[in-house]
């Protein structure tokens, strides 16, 4: 199982970050110990001071696909959920002003808490989803799939030229904006739909 996630997908995200909006897809990756289930703390790392959340739609991959056909895509996840992209922006601005990769800041352990999929079926346009994170019961993050600069579809074709998908790999699909600093002590609360799907506490 590999975790997948796209960067800057929400162009008001990128341009709260001063960051350009991509023409195509920004791809970074997380290894399996980042993930972060059953609502447990998130423990706040200690070379960092300045960890961001990031509130994301997450596809699960329920089958083998290389080079994937637009027209077959949506065929390739049946599950979604909401992640949290914990980003240590300190970091990550350090290694942006040298053209550094951003793994350090975003793929450490714990970095990518996931609530329980739920399947696709189940909306009647995942198009047009609501999702949003509070922080301390304030809501920081809202965001609608309607904004996606880029599909779940077309994410899945541009990953599959490049690294073949099998089941059960994870791709979060981008944050909207309203990013902003977590500390400890936080709670924070994930909706999609106004259905609870996140709900913990960093420590």
């Amino acid at each position: 199982m590999k975790i997948i996630a796209i960067g800057r997908n929400y162009a008001e995200h990128a341009k709260e970050l001063n960051n350009p909006v991509p023409v195509v897809p920004v791809i970074f990756m997380k290894p399996d110990t980042a993930l972060l289930k059953e609502n447990k703390p998130f423990y706040h790392p200690d070379f960092s001071e300045d960890i961001h959340h990031e509130i994301e739609i997450v596809l699960k991959i329920n089958k083998e696909g290389k080079h994937v056909n637009e027209k077959f895509a949506a065929g390739y996840f049946d599950e979604i959920a909401l992640g949290v992209d914990f980003t240590a922006r300190d970091i990550q601005q350090r290694h942006k002003e040298k053209g550094l990769p951003w793994e350090l800041a975003k793929a450490f352990d714990g970095s990518a808490p996931i609530s329980n999929f739920v399947q696709k079926a189940q909306f009647a346009d995942i198009y047009n989803l609501n999702f949003r994170l509070d922080v301390n019961q304030q809501t920081r993050q809202q965001g609608n799939t309607k904004d996606l600069l880029f599909s779940f579809e077309r994410i899945i074709v541009f990953v599959s030229k490049y690294i073949t998908l099998k089941k059960g790999d994870l791709i979060f699909t981008g944050t909207p904006q309203g990013v902003g600093k977590v500390n400890i002590g936080d709670r924070l609360e994930g909706y999609l739909e106004n259905e609870k799907m996140l709900d913990f506490y960093v420590k």
